[in-house]
């Protein structure tokens, strides 16, 4: 049995980031990845793209410095960056080393079961994601089973899927991104929309990215949420393809896009979906003023110069209530993912009614040795992303290095 100081699980962002900290603080560690290096990006689809610009890339010791800090890298490109960060610590990443098994030695050290053997911890950094499950709603199910249904994680680019028109279930981040990009491509699309906001790709010249890390958005804690459940709430409406542009249901509506209300499942040859698109809508709009006056108040309070805002334009509803299943040819459901840490772990008390670990800066409350990295709201609204996470790792690093110590 190996024995190590402390073992990170995932070599995304926020398992290197864990890792360059670690590496700084002189504390002996490796970083077990099933895959390869940056392998969850590695799986979106082929014209995937970041939605927060190139500058707001912020690993520890390697910030993003190409020469186009206000574009948005492909899919590809945030793969080798992530490469490129790992060899310039000389990150000690084992890949294709996956975990099956987690448990408590009797002297209170954490034991992994891996593909490579067995290996013993003191302390276990999770760093694979907090979403990691894909959700479908239950009323999935009554889809004829010879219909295709895909998740996004299974999509890659339209030649791939089969003729026919388009379901997109959840007008998510995700959704709306692919919805545009597959009509773009040609192909009759139905949006089936929850509530999701959305956001001007920029104001006043700048990237929205910039006002609201400017104002100190980003920073929020989860006690800013209406409920914790809104953690699970899609992410905003906003795309970096071709450079990035406004991207929401007016503007997919204006394309060709057929926009329809909550997806209820299918019935008698159909597909039937809820009357509320315009409810949705509207939710959408609200949570836009919302956000536009939270900027405009944070920028009057930084002597910021704020441009003026103008209303969205009205919504004219004519969306389907049913439609023929026979017209489509595939499915793919965009409704984001869960967390998925019962499934492998030992310790179902130590997370919430949703999934989410029960921590405080990353170190859980319930199981001494456990820590976490990139998970949504850990300890702010940037915890996973480029932007934040280098910021937690540092933190976790040294909660880590502490109990080392004692």
């Amino acid at each position: 049995m190996e024995h190590i100081d402390a073992t990170v699980v995932g070599a995304g962002q926020a398992g290197l980031a864990v890792s360059h900290e670690l590496t700084a603080a002189g504390v002996a560690h490796v970083v077990l990845e099933r895959g390869r290096i940056g392998e969850t990006w590695r799986h979106r689809w082929d014209s995937f793209c970041l939605v927060t610009p190139n500058w707001s890339v912020r690993l520890p010791g390697h910030p993003y410095s190409g020469p186009d800090p206000d574009g948005f890298m492909a899919r590809d490109e945030i793969v080798a960056f992530l490469e490129d960060y790992a060899a310039s610590f000389d990150a000690p990443v084992r890949t294709g080393v996956a975990v099956s098994r987690v448990q408590v030695g009797t002297d209170g050290a954490i034991i992994l079961q891996t593909t490579a053997g067995e290996l013993r911890t003191r302390a276990l950094i999770l760093a694979n994601g907090a979403f990691q499950r894909a959700h479908r709603p239950p009323v999935a199910e009554t889809l004829p089973a010879d219909l295709p249904q895909i998740d996004v994680g299974d999509f890659r680019n339209e030649s791939t899927l089969p003729p026919g028109r388009v379901l997109v279930v959840g007008s998510g981040q995700s959704g709306a991104q692919i919805a545009e990009e597959l009509r773009e491509a040609g192909r009759e699309v139905v949006l089936a929309c929850g509530k999701a906001s959305w956001v001007p790709r920029r104001l006043g010249g700048r990237d929205i990215v910039w006002w609201l890390d400017k104002v100190g958005f980003f920073d929020q804690t989860v006690d800013a949420l209406p409920t914790p459940t809104a953690r699970l709430a899609a992410n905003p409406q906003a795309t970096g393809h071709e450079g990035g542009h406004d991207l929401h249901l007016r503007s997919l509506q204006a394309m060709g896009v057929t926009l329809a209300g909550h997806f209820l499942g299918a019935e008698g040859g159909f597909v039937r979906f809820a009357p509320d698109l315009q409810e949705s809508v509207a939710w959408g709009d609200e949570r836009f003023r919302e956000l536009m006056t939270l900027i405009k108040n944070a920028a009057a309070e930084h002597a910021l110069d704020f441009p003026p805002i103008e209303e969205p334009e009205t919504f004219v509803s004519d969306a389907p209530e049913r439609l023929d299943l026979s017209e489509f040819g595939v499915v793919l459901f965009a409704g984001g993912f869960r967390p998925d840490y019962r499934s492998w772990l030992p310790w179902p008390e130590a997370f919430d009614e949703l999934g989410f670990p029960i921590q405080q800066d990353g170190e859980s409350m319930v199981v001494p040795g456990l820590f976490f990295a990139g998970v949504h709201f850990m300890r702010t609204r940037k915890s996973s992303l480029l932007l934040g996470v280098g910021e937690d790792a540092a933190i976790v690093s040294g909660r880590i290095a502490a109990m080392l110590r004692s």
